[in-house]
């Protein structure tokens, strides 16, 4: 078993891809946009936000953690790999209203952060759903898990989650 000390569960927050990395990284964007998006099978939706500064629509592809029935609406939970300074994080910490596709089906949805325990709480459930995918999101992080509920959950109170819930509107949204 792997021992980690507190300062190794700082994420590392890697840079964003450029150049073919980052046409490769938004292909699935453009498929989403071709009518596509069921060959994801709801692994992956596209989240339509508000530019934070242009506030002009932006479009990213996001892996979906989770998705449930909260309160009796849809929702679905994303991870920002690319940590709190990733543009479509910062564009939905400005305007939290959003849309999602998932499939071929649109929902209007209200951004919330998770609280780091849930983040935790979330990590160990996705972890023995998608092995691979929690090692390497782990590794891509730099973190270093044993493969440990513990160590799944340190990881997960570190990383910024985000739920997207159906229907739901802050005040001050009617803008």
């Amino acid at each position: 078993m792997t021992h980690q000390s507190e300062a190794s569960l700082e994420p590392r927050h890697p840079a964003p891809p450029t150049g073919w990395r980052r046409t490769a990284v938004r292909l699935p964007v453009h498929m989403f946009r071709a009518g596509l998006g069921p060959l994801f099978r709801g692994r992956l939706l596209l989240l339509v936000h508000t530019g934070r500064t242009s506030g002009q629509p932006r479009r990213t592809a996001v892996e979906v953690v989770e998705s449930a029935t909260v309160d009796g609406r849809r929702s679905w939970t994303v991870a920002s790999g690319f940590g709190p300074a990733a543009d479509w994080y910062a564009n939905l910490k400005r305007t939290p209203q959003a849309t999602v596709q998932v499939g071929r089906r649109f929902h209007a949805v209200t951004a919330a952060d998770l609280p780091a325990e849930e983040g935790g709480e979330l990590m160990v459930r996705y972890a023995p759903r998608h092995p691979r995918g929690a090692r390497r999101l782990c590794s891509y992080l730099g973190f270093a898990v044993d493969g440990s509920a513990e160590g799944y959950r340190a990881v997960g109170e570190s990383i910024a989650f985000v739920r997207l819930t159906e229907g739901v509107r802050t005040a001050g949204s009617d803008r």
